[in-house]
């Protein structure tokens, strides 16, 4: 049967009428269920060697488009859809955006499922299926107020299993409902994402607001990613919920061994746990726990086969990241699982007993979850090679001298099938015409394009794909936000997780700088649109007052008849994955300016690099990487290295006010953020204390690079002109960006780690 019948007749059968004849949020359901069934006709990658990705996070953005890219049908259906006058992108525009991440973390794993399954590996990925995801973004008074993002749907892309386990706590015990999501492989079969929901979940309980009874732990699992965690309930909430993931995750592995007829002695030879950073941490004493008390192993057999099964990534050398649990607070929530960390942390102790610093419970009672991953693993690897270097030269140093053969660096990737296929398609079909489609499955392929870096056609062509991409994005931002750009201005974009590290608020100053030099009457040759996206935790205050000092600017700015012709700022609403596809095709500059040492990789600037976006920021993460991909001719590096901050933290000799104190530059910069102007629109609780931050505190080093960047950025903007040389670095980029794929990544993942054959479809 052909594709456009099955499409008809799928038509007729859920609403009764064909193609023409329905609305775009009939169509939508009807393309659903049809690549659901069509994935349904591939085989799911299961060999005799299973992963078992566990993450909290898995941000997968909609599905509809990249379903059916891999399934190799979208043109097909886009040809059937535009015969009945009918738009698929505006079909695309019904979907709901799973809710089941936040940032980098959660993208990364999202990438890999996709690459996991269209390598064709035998790998699983679970997590948790919220209900009300992180939350939904709303400004108010220049504020960032969170709602519930309701985002499930009775008709969805999720498919109920009917599996569920029973997970048992201190004080009560919950039964779990595990869904799954297909993610196609392109060209390939299917990987299965597990998602565990709780039964019995009450969404009743959040009633304004994302409030709820945080207590009502056999009732509220689920709702929301990362529950607020500033008072004790909701730190012992965080532990429910990693508890609840991991315990299913534990015994659908044990389910799953047992159901092939494996012998569990032999465990590691038929799975590997890949723990996606330290929220899964607590699946090495569960999976020892069950193989104690209900296989009747011997400690010592349980912890030998766990060691040999689990894997570790490290995602960040953030204290708030690696996570440490007061000793209580286990005790409270899994006391099945404290006599198992006890052992566990006793045999390293007396092993170890001169070096405090490798300790699993510290003197103040405190369980370090990374520690456990590092001694009760076998890989310990980072995400991008300057991360792994400082991870074995300094912040797991005494782990690297203890455990040198752990550790190794696998540097981040993203999908290029949504990165370029999905959210860009004429710049794919471009990359079909001039250097063929083998790109889509080997990335190296893109290198390719580096014989046309002198041919005006190919040039010119991706320079109108950008024009158009920024056409887009200013009909977007106009109807979503309110806001008029010119889309010959500058498109200068920081997109990420809202934190002091990533450092949006040395932009914000840059803006500041800039609108106090216009005011002065310097104007730019050409103007500029500063667009930001992030979410800033509930509970990090001083995240909240950086979107604020966003949103002031924003306001003061934008309504300055002076001033608003040569400079924008847009700080976009809800800022999710459906916001990124907008954004970074149309983005000329890509803001990429951590403190160095601190962005363990990034992904985002893999995703605007491929885009034709150029690079400005420091040699952090996979800056490094890509800096030495393109060279430096086609990217803006600034600000202090990564030895030399981490030299500050270690000598302790860092003090911002010195800075304000020597630089006019500096000082006009932060004393606006407190000045009448500022005052006059935004509030002075929340700016006074972003101000006195900056000037008692800077932890993540704004003032030490902001002249640096004022001078790069200056830089790049004036380059910009020469329109020549930038369509080239714009080839360039995009030429030099296969090695971010992360195919590439999980190749490398299989290779040293993982060892999954490959399943035979």
């Amino acid at each position: 049967m052909s594709l456009e019948k099955r499409f008809d007749d799928l038509s007729r059968k859920l609403y009764g009428r064909p193609i023409h004849q329905c609305t775009e949020a009939e169509l939508y359901h009807v393309l659903l269920n049809l690549s659901k069934a069509l994935s349904a006709e591939k085989p799911v990658m299961d060999g005799e060697r299973k992963l078992y990705y566990i993450s909290a996070e898995f941000l997968v953005g909609k599905l509809l488009s990249n379903n059916l890219i891999n399934l190799g049908v979208y043109d097909e259906i886009d040809d059937i859809l535009k015969k009945c006058n009918k738009s698929l992108s505006s079909i695309e525009d019904m979907e709901p955006e799973p809710s089941l991440g936040n940032g980098g973390l959660g993208r990364l794993a999202a990438c890999f499922m996709d690459s996991i399954a269209t390598l064709g590996l035998s790998g699983c990925g679970v997590g948790l299926n919220y209900h009300f995801g992180l939350f939904h973004q709303v400004f108010k008074d220049h504020l960032q107020n969170a709602e519930k993002d309701p985002w499930l749907q009775k008709d969805s892309f999720i498919n109920d299993t009917g599996l569920s386990f029973d997970v048992k706590f201190g004080h009560a015990s919950v039964k779990s409902h595990m869904y799954d999501l297909d993610v196609i492989g392109y060209e390939s079969g299917i990987a299965k994402l597990h998602l565990f929901d709780l039964e019995g979940l009450d969404e009743s309980l959040v009633q304004k607001g994302i409030d709820f009874d945080k207590t009502a732990v056999d009732k509220n699992l689920t709702l929301f990613l990362y529950p607020d965690d500033s008072d004790e309930a909701g730190n012992l909430l965080r532990i429910y919920q990693q508890y609840f993931m991991v315990s299913n995750a534990a015994q659908l592995i044990i389910k799953e061994m047992k159901d092939k007829g494996y012998d569990l002695h032999e465990l590691d030879k038929h799975a590997v746990v890949q723990i996606n950073d330290t929220h899964p941490t607590m699946v090495i004493p569960e999976l020892i726990r069950i193989l104690t008390q209900e296989e009747e192993f011997t400690m010592d057999d349980a912890i030998a086969v766990v060691m040999k099964t689990c894997a570790y990534t490290n995602h960040t050398i953030l204290a708030e990241a690696l996570e440490t649990w007061p000793l209580s607070y286990l005790e409270e929530v899994v006391p099945v699982l404290v006599p198992i960390i006890k052992e566990l942390a006793n045999r390293v102790k007396k092993e170890h007993a001169d070096n405090e610093k490798v300790h699993i419970i510290d003197d103040n009672g405190r369980v370090h979850m990374a520690h456990i991953d590092i001694h009760y693993g076998f890989s310990i690897n980072g995400v991008a090679a300057i991360h792994t270097d400082i991870l074995k030269n300094t912040e797991l140093n005494d782990f690297y001298k203890l455990y040198p053969e752990k550790f190794n660096n696998k540097t981040n990737g993203i999908t290029f099938r949504r990165w370029l296929l999905s959210c860009n398609r004429p710049l794919s079909a471009l990359l079909d015409r001039t250097i063929g489609t083998g790109y889509r499955k080997d990335a190296n392929e893109l290198e390719k394009l580096k014989s046309f870096k002198d041919d005006e056609n190919v040039l010119n062509e991706i320079v109108k794909i950008k024009a158009d991409k920024k056409l887009e994005l200013v009909k977007t931002i106009k109807e979503r936000e309110g806001i008029d750009l010119d889309p010959k201005s500058i498109f200068d974009i920081q997109i990420k997780r809202l934190h002091e590290y990533k450092r949006q608020q040395m932009n914000a100053l840059y803006i500041i700088h800039k609108y106090l030099e216009i005011k002065g009457g310097k104007l730019p040759k050409r103007p500029i649109s500063c667009i930001f996206g992030a979410k800033a935790a509930p509970a990090y205050v001083i995240a909240k007052d950086i979107i604020h000092l966003l949103l002031t600017l924003q306001e003061i700015i934008n309504n300055d008849p002076d001033v608003s012709p040569y400079l924008k700022v847009v700080m976009v609403t809800n800022y999710n994955v459906d916001y990124a596809e907008k954004l970074i095709p149309a983005s000329d500059i890509s803001e990429q300016i951590s403190l160095a040492s601190k962005e363990a990789s990034g992904t985002s600037n893999m995703k605007f690099m491929l885009n034709g976006a150029i690079t400005l920021g420091t040699d952090d993460g996979a800056n490094v990487e890509i800096h030495d991909l393109v060279g430096d001719d086609n990217i803006y590096i600034f600000g202090a290295d990564s030895d030399t901050v981490i030299k500050h933290y270690h000598d302790r000799d860092y003090f911002s006010r010195g800075i304000y104190r020597k630089s006019k530059v500096v000082k006009e910069a932060v004393d606006f953020i407190v000045g009448p102007e500022a005052l006059k629109v935004g509030k002075r609780e929340n700016l006074g204390r972003l101000y006195m931050e900056l000037l008692k505190k800077d932890w993540f080093m704004t003032l030490l690079d902001f002249e640096s960047y004022i001078e790069r950025k200056d830089q790049i903007i004036e380059d910009y002109e020469d329109r020549d040389r930038w369509k080239r670095m714009m080839l360039m980029n995009i030429a030099n960006a296969g090695f971010f794929s992360s195919d590439r990544t999980i190749e490398e993942y299989n290779r040293d780690i993982w060892k999954l054959p490959r399943v035979s479809l």
